[in-house]
């Protein structure tokens, strides 16, 4: 079926094209129709002059329904856009009365009922293109860099986290035909415990002491019960991993990507961008501006706690070095103390992962996170320990199996080298640039808590 894109409709031209009915305005002798094929974010319009032979219009009028519209591109004077006179409209696809895609029902919270129709909504149009650009400017940052991509396991043997929420891969399912847990995995699949990976750190290391510089982009899963705004069972993270690179040089790394992606998608997004604005966050265009065009703040994590204390503010969560940060917190630091995404380096070794190198004081390891206004953590980031010892003695203090780490041990003692890595979450990233409160609203089907569909 050959077809002209909506974004690519100029005046006077003679055209087809095919989309779905946005809105329907009607009256006695005219028309008018919002249709979208997702080309553009921005709906063209049809007239249809009734006083011609069109045929039967009351499928053609049904909010939701599928067209193919022949015609001829005009200037509508009043706006200066193209809109377009209808000659023939043929319905593909017809919609019914009773589609639940109206404008009194659209809550976020209501259309998260329905992933399989929301996406026909302004906030989801806009939400899945603007996605889809912040993706190709994900790679488009690391391949201009001389990074590789490389593709993790999505079925994996280890915890990378060391936090044991993982989903477990079985083809065995419930059976009682087994004495022990060990006895089960035995007999499972791949003969031993397999899970959905948590990360794809631990074969990006791997990667990169070869490569020299990689990046993972791949769907990741954390078994976490949690609810809240922040958190998914199924997220999407960008792993770089660079050898031969200490912690400044990672952080100097992740202020770029992020600065380079979001000026990408203001380039590429204007419309969305606007849109966001418009309904969710008021100033968001300049937010991100002041971000592209601004350094990130930087504090050591002993200061933060100090900041936190002296802030005179009754946080929810206690505020004591050796303890994590919380949302709470972190947006205090970078919204109230700073104003803007700041860095906290050089977090207390207990609260972070395993893998993190530790600090000369014995007592910290090189580590940050992103704070950003709005969200909070983005991004972890740490130089990685190359010491076989000291990782033995974390993995051992931790009660973890070291048997799951025998390969990433391995790396310690043929060749090793000082390298660094951060992960990014997809989905946080786009909170932050769109303004939208829950991470269920920026994926297609969100996987949480007793939620599957």
């Amino acid at each position: 079926m050959l077809r002209t894109e909506i974004s690519k409709v100029v005046a006077g031209e003679a055209v087809t094209i095919c989309g779905w009915v946005k809105t329907v305005r009607d009256s006695k002798n005219l028309s008018f129709i919002e249709l979208n094929d997702g080309s553009t974010f921005s709906n063209v319009q049809i007239v249809l002059d009734k006083t011609r032979e069109l045929g039967d219009l009351t499928d053609a009028l049904q909010t939701g329904a599928c067209l193919k519209v022949s015609g001829k591109a005009v200037i509508n004077p009043n706006n200066n856009k193209v809109e377009i006179e209808a000659g023939r409209i043929t319905v593909l696809g017809k919609s019914r009365d009773d589609y639940p895609i109206q404008k009194k029902h659209q809550t976020l919270e209501f259309l998260r009922t329905m992933p399989h129709l929301r996406v026909r909504t302004n906030t989801f149009l806009a939400m899945f293109r603007l996605r889809s650009s912040l993706s190709l400017a994900i790679h488009k940052f690391f391949a201009g860099r001389g990074f590789h991509y490389v593709h993790p396991p999505i079925i994996t043997g280890s915890d990378g986290e060391g936090a044991g929420e993982m989903f477990k891969v079985t083809t065995i399912g419930h059976s009682l035909k087994y004495k022990t847990e060990e006895e089960y995995n035995k007999a499972d699949f791949f003969g031993k415990f397999a899970g959905l990976s948590v990360t794809g750190q631990m074969e990006g290391e791997i990667m990169a002491m070869s490569l020299g510089k990689i990046y993972t982009f791949a769907p990741t899963f954390r078994a976490e019960n949690s609810q809240t705004a922040r958190h998914a069972a199924e997220f999407w993270m960008i792993e770089p991993e660079v050898a031969f690179c200490e912690l400044p040089e990672i952080i100097e790394i992740a202020e770029s990507m992020i600065k380079f992606i979001t000026k990408e998608v203001l380039e590429k997004c204007p419309e969305e961008i606007a849109f966001f604005e418009r309904f969710y966050e008021k100033g968001l265009t300049d937010k991100l501006k002041n971000l592209v065009s601004s350094d990130f703040a930087k504090i050591d994590y002993k200061d933060a706690i100090k900041a936190l204390e002296k802030s005179g503010k009754n946080f929810n969560y206690p505020v004591k070095f050796g303890l994590d940060l919380q949302t709470e917190h972190e947006r205090y630091i970078c919204e109230q103390l700073f104003g803007k995404p700041t860095f906290v380096i050089n977090y207390p070794k207990d609260v972070k992962a395993f893998y993190m190198k530790q600090n000369p004081d014995g007592v910290t390891v090189a580590a940050t996170d992103l704070l950003v206004p709005g969200v909070g953590e983005i991004i972890g980031c740490s130089e990685r320990e190359t010491d076989y010892n000291k990782l033995v003695a974390e993995i051992t203090s931790r009660k973890m199996d070291i048997e799951q780490y025998r390969e990433y041990l391995d790396l310690r003692l043929f060749g090793s080298a000082p390298h660094s890595g951060f992960g990014l979450g997809l989905e946080r990233m786009l909170m932050y640039i769109t303004g939208i409160g829950n991470i269920r609203d920026t994926q297609i089907c969100p996987r949480a808590a007793g939620e599957l569909k």
